[in-house]
């Protein structure tokens, strides 16, 4: 019983942390970059300015690792049943995958001519090219998180069933 306790414990952070970083991401989506896009390269420049005291690179970095170490926790609890881990693993699977390496090979290259280098580096032409790239690959992000914090919850789900007796 102390087991079970344990295992909905971990695994119920891990749920939790998954969809507030979700969260997280569709907020950003939502209200934070129809300000920071609307009219680039300016647009970009207002951002900057208004991320000075604390911006989205401050949150989800910490947030992103929290969510990773939450989720192999919640791997290496829930081991011992095969029909929950497997909900467990690919969510891990799309969180290190669709988030995070997509996010390091495909966003932060894109930050940096966005918002280190900018029009002192790049056309406008070309800030606005790569701003809609940014926009567009990051609707795969949010569909990625999705997926992470659906995956997770489900493995919570399949692990109560089980624990509960419900499991086929």
């Amino acid at each position: 019983m102390r087991r079970e306790r344990l295992c909905s414990a971990v695994s119920a952070a891990y749920v939790w942390v998954a969809m507030v970083a979700f969260g997280g991401i569709l907020v950003e989506t939502i209200v934070i970059y129809p300000n920071v896009f609307h009219n680039v390269p300016e647009s970009l420049a207002g951002a900057m300015d208004f991320f000075e005291v604390v911006g989205p690179a401050d949150l989800f970095p910490p947030l992103g690792a929290a969510t990773v170490v939450a989720g192999f926790a919640s791997l290496v609890v829930l081991w011992r049943y095969p029909r929950v881990r497997i909900w467990i693993a690919a969510s891990l699977v799309s969180l290190l995958l669709g988030e995070f390496l997509f996010s390091m090979l495909f966003f932060w290259p894109r930050n940096d001519i966005m918002f280190e280098e900018g029009i002192a580096v790049h056309s406008v032409e070309f800030l606005r090219q790569t701003a809609a790239e940014f926009e567009t690959g990051h609707w795969l992000r949010l569909g990625m998180s999705a997926v992470t914090a659906t995956l997770a919850f489900t493995g919570l789900l399949r692990f109560y069933r089980e624990s509960r007796g419900f499991a086929r």
